[in-house]
């Protein structure tokens, strides 16, 4: 039996810690052990890291409940795999951010064969064995629809990423005036006499550009999102009290203008949609995996922009999806975002556990990496990618000193990164094990690269 000592809490008169018995964790009880599922290991009662021993040991332990982190500075780590959490937690010491431990979409969840509640619980008994108290989140991320909604709500997730895209018309760029028009007469549940009021009759303070073309674009490509985002914080309310709520338009086919993030923000505050963060469709491409394409000078520019206008409506923070390895842009957005800002990553972490093969297992790799190689021209169509195949390293040329150059390659980062689905589904059970037995090189792996993200966020 290890101890994980770090997880060692003392109760009233009973200890509770994290143990490693036959290469799996379980919770050891010494004293009460009401309610768990479990049995005795001489005088120690053994309890399995189920779903019924998770929400016990939550009523017991107030800090391994997920809380809403409103503006603060927030970093979102998905795992993919559910072994990254005591990795992410090392490299969040020490710094003001607080962290979202549990993050996956529907689609990542569907892709890894995972639950919400799996992600959660994988998250919190990590939580548990680190021995960490501080304030961390749970993000339903890229939620679309209210039924995708429940079963997050059941497993006790407090930060909600509303995906209304099917409801964007990303269109507008290619309607006359005369079709615009038509358009939004069109468009049920709102006034737009009362629109035309408050946003092009009305002078804005911000003295942004506005005709009645770039208003009517706004309307017509936003509105029945925002209706759609109404809806489901509606039906998100009536379960929870406290809940981060965030909108997100970051896949739409064009970069958000300046006047549709002011049309779109203060359209939620009006509409009393208790947001707390924004995803915008950022100018330059935001690619899975590497960073930042485009110009950055330009892209400084649109930033200072937006956050003129969330400074103006306030209470919400800026979002940056697919915001891993986006290391040419992050001190900007932290330094004119004041970090008001939320960063979320996801495939980065499975490609340090990809990284940890390569380095363990170098021929295994090269196995996995072919296949991923055979599966990506398929897997890439839901991702916002560029690499080429033919670009890729041939992997017969790489040997064990240099195998994991892969990792430093713009075409070879993205082909691995966004096929996890296909690799996981077929070879999981070899790459857990792998990853298990060498858990404590992956942690490293984790610590050194997030801490290179989060550095660029440490404010005094």
């Amino acid at each position: 039996m290890i101890i994980f000592k770090e997880s060692k809490i003392r109760q009233n008169n009973t200890t509770y810690y994290i143990s490693l018995i036959n290469k799996e964790k379980h919770l050891c009880i010494s004293g009460s052990h009401n309610g768990f599922e479990g049995h005795y290991l001489d005088e120690v009662f053994i309890a399995p890291l189920t779903n019924n021993n998770a929400k016990l040991v939550r009523k017991l332990f107030p800090w391994l409940t997920p809380r809403p982190l409103l503006v603060n500075a927030s970093f979102g780590f998905g795992d993919r795999l559910g072994y990254a959490t005591c990795g992410h937690i090392e490299a969040i010491k020490n710094t003001n951010i607080y962290p979202v431990f549990a993050q996956q979409s529907v689609r990542e969840n569907q892709r890894t064969n995972r639950t919400p509640q799996n992600v959660i619980d994988d998250a919190m008994w990590q939580i548990f064995q680190s021995g960490y108290r501080g304030v961390w989140g749970a993000d339903a991320d890229h939620v679309k629809e209210i039924k995708d909604v429940k079963a997050f709500i059941e497993a006790g997730y407090t930060f909600y990423t509303i995906d209304p895209n099917e409801y964007v018309d990303n269109n507008t760029d290619t309607y006359s005036l005369e079709k615009l028009r038509e358009k939004a007469k069109q468009i049920d549940s709102i006034d737009i006499n009362e629109l035309t009021n408050i946003y092009l009759n009305s002078q804005n303070k911000l003295d942004i550009v506005v005709d009645e073309e770039i208003f009517l674009k706004a309307v017509v490509k936003y509105s029945k999102a925002i209706m759609h985002v109404e809806i489901v914080a509606k039906y998100i309310s009536t379960k929870l009290d406290k809940y981060d709520l965030e909108m997100s338009v970051d896949e739409t086919d064009t970069p958000t203008s300046i006047f549709e993030h002011y049309f779109i923000a203060k359209e939620l505050r009006r509409l009393e949609i208790p947001f707390v963060s924004l995803a915008l469709r950022f100018i330059g491409r935001f690619e899975k995996g590497v960073d930042y394409i485009g110009d950055i000078n330009i892209f400084k520019n649109q930033l200072k922009e937006h956050v003129r206008i969330m400074n103006y409506i306030g209470g919400y923070k800026l979002s940056i999806h697919t915001g891993s390895d986006k290391f040419s842009i992050y001190k900007e957005l932290s330094l004119k975002t004041n970090n008001k800002i939320h960063v979320k990553t996801a495939g980065t972490s499975y490609l340090e556990a990809l990284r940890v093969i390569a380095t363990i297992k170098p021929i295994f790799f090269k196995e996995i990496f072919e296949y991923c190689k055979s599966c990506y021209e398929h897997d890439k169509k839901t991702y916002h990618v560029s690499a080429k195949l033919a670009k890729v390293p041939k992997i017969n040329t790489l040997n064990e000193d240099t195998i994991t150059n892969l990792f430093n390659q713009f075409d070879a980062r993205q082909v691995m990164h966004v096929t996890f689905g296909s690799v996981l589904d077929k070879y999981k059970q070899e790459f857990d094990e792998i990853l298990l037995n060498n858990i404590k090189l992956y942690n490293k792996y984790l610590d050194k690269h997030f801490k290179k993200h989060l550095e660029h966020f440490i404010q005094e």
